[in-house]
């Protein structure tokens, strides 16, 4: 599965959202904490504004902040905002087609293939939900010693 590079934006976005509340953050300051594309970046924003983890203030003072407290905001949360629900694996059910086609009645229940994969987009998904921002938020205060102060400094200037 492929994820565009939304998510890796939007995931950073609301890691450094978190440091810098409870104020807000215009688009163009966030963006050039990363040096990422200002249009695009807002248009992974709107999208968390949409899924209701980001709320957005319009105006010269305006900007983004989270709209929930970090521990309930969930990586899962934040990467069906930006790609949606919808599974990474599709059935086709190309088993029954073809010179050795398998009659539809022989095929009640998934075949192994995709259950298999089901069963790791299940594993995937449970662990992206079990993480938080807030998770992300201390794992790096633990790596990198002051990067919460100094993403909230430079956001805040």
């Amino acid at each position: 599965m492929k994820m565009s590079v939304g998510v890796e934006w939007a995931l950073h976005s609301c890691l450094e959202l978190s440091w810098a509340a409870p104020e807000l953050v215009p688009t163009t300051r966030l963006a050039s904490l990363r040096e990422l594309g200002a249009p695009y970046l807002n248009k992974q924003l709107q999208a968390l504004v949409k899924a209701g983890i980001v709320s957005s203030t319009s105006g010269p003072r305006g900007g983004f902040t989270l709209a929930r407290d970090p521990a309930e905001i969930t990586v899962l949360d934040i990467v069906e905002a930006v790609e949606g629900s919808a599974g990474a694996f599709r059935c086709t059910e190309i088993r029954q087609r073809g010179p050795l086609a398998a009659a539809p009645e022989d095929c009640t229940r998934a075949c192994q293939i995709a259950s298999v994969m089901y069963r790791a987009e299940d594993a995937w998904r449970r662990e992206l939900a079990a993480t938080t921002i807030a998770d992300l938020a201390a794992t790096v205060r633990r790596d990198i010693p002051g990067a919460d102060v100094s993403v909230r400094e430079f956001l805040r200037s």
